[in-house]
């Protein structure tokens, strides 16, 4: 397309657009992506990787591979969870010289935890996740007891205070967008939801006539309603007819199937053809699921709108390190800003932990805990 454009009709809009967020919405989901990874998997227990780390250590090591996995899987643990802890087990089986875990007494993951913190630098969230991984594979699956054997230097805790856009910040940002990137972008501020909540919306998940939208399955597996804001209702439901149109074009061609989790896909018969469960932001293109070898539209990639994102920054001269998350941490500071009760902010953001959302408190006040510079004074 670029070549068609470009070189030989010589377009003159085709050397400013944008082709590489084009390349990144039209790229197909992975067999190993979050949505695709658990259940498109057919006869095999996990997606294939393209980590060589991570294949050694299931080819190697493949009955403690599948303990961990089916372990995982009993507990209803996320597919992030997964993959994270998977990352750590064949960091720790590498950093060991590949000498099986059921040898391997618990005291080897201190050695393992300070190597990270000491050798590495890694940061303290960074080591904890490490530290669950390996405390989850000895205690559940190899069914070692870890509590007191466990002692390592840990790396030191760092409070991180988030980055949070003012109004008229985020106003500039929507401008420097266009398009179904700004429509998402939009709707991240308007119901701080989590960029991978917002790329796996359904179409039912939206109800303009109670102007809410339900969060299917989000970080821990929960649900929650989050509002509608008034200004996107005409932009979504023009969307949404477009997104229609592309659909029943799908059926005529004999294609307009959506990605369902095979339990729900087999109790709910033809659901997967059904309009309403049709991703709100689909693919451009239909891509073929190379585990099942089934022809689908997928929901858009997330990473199109993390790189329109970031082009946006640049255009709108924000001089802050701005990401699609960032659109999430400036929904609740302005909600709290605007007076309302930081309980309603956690249903809204779906955190378990109010100690998670008080982060949020830090801009309430003007300037650096709402002290006034001396040098205002003088």
């Amino acid at each position: 397309m670029r070549l068609l454009f470009s070189a030989l009709l010589s377009a003159p809009w085709a050397a400013d657009y944008d082709w590489n967020r084009w390349r990144a919405f039209a790229r197909n989901l992975g067999p190993d992506h979050a949505t695709l990874a658990r259940e498109s998997t057919g006869a095999a227990l996990t997606a294939p990787s393209t980590n060589a780390l991570i294949n050694r250590w299931r080819n190697e090591f493949a009955t403690e591979h599948d303990g961990f996995v089916r372990t995982l899987r009993v507990r209803r643990m996320s597919i992030r969870t997964e993959q994270s802890y998977e990352h750590w087990i064949a960091r720790f089986c590498k950093f060991h010289g590949w000498q099986p875990p059921g040898d391997m007494s618990p005291d080897r993951v201190c050695t393992f935890l300070e190597y990270l913190a000491v050798e590495r630098r890694v940061s303290s969230s960074t080591q904890k996740v490490a530290l669950n991984a390996l405390v989850f594979l000895f205690r559940e699956v190899l069914g070692k007891e870890t509590t007191e054997s466990i002692a390592f230097t840990r790396a030191p805790p760092k409070q991180r205070i988030p980055v949070v856009l003012t109004q008229d910040e985020v106003r500039r940002l929507l401008l420097a967008m266009s398009g179904q990137t700004r429509l998402m972008a939009a709707l991240m501020y308007g119901t701080g939801m989590r960029l991978m909540e917002c790329v796996r919306l359904r179409v039912q998940d939206i109800d303009f006539g109670f102007r809410q939208i339900t969060v299917r399955c989000g970080k821990g597996a929960k649900d929650r309603v989050v509002p509608l804001p008034d200004k996107l209702v005409r932009a979504l439901q023009s969307h949404l007819q477009n997104v229609r149109t592309l659909h029943q074009d799908d059926l005529q061609a004999g294609f307009g199937a959506v990605f369902m989790p095979p339990a729900l896909a087999r109790k709910l018969g033809g659901a997967v053809l059904d309009w309403r469960w049709q991703y709100v932001f689909p693919a451009p293109r239909l891509s073929v699921d190379l585990t099942s070898g089934k022809t689908r539209r997928h929901h858009v990639h997330e990473s199109g709108l993390q790189k329109a994102v970031r082009t946006a920054v640049v255009a709108a001269t924000i001089d802050k390190r701005v990401t699609s998350h960032t659109l999430r941490h400036s929904f609740a500071t302005h909600l709290l800003q605007s007076g309302k009760d930081i309980r309603i902010i956690q249903e809204l953001l779906g955190h378990s932990d109010l100690a998670t959302t008080m982060i949020y408190t830090h801009v309430l006040q003007k300037g650096g805990l709402g002290v006034q510079s001396p040098l205002d004074v003088l």
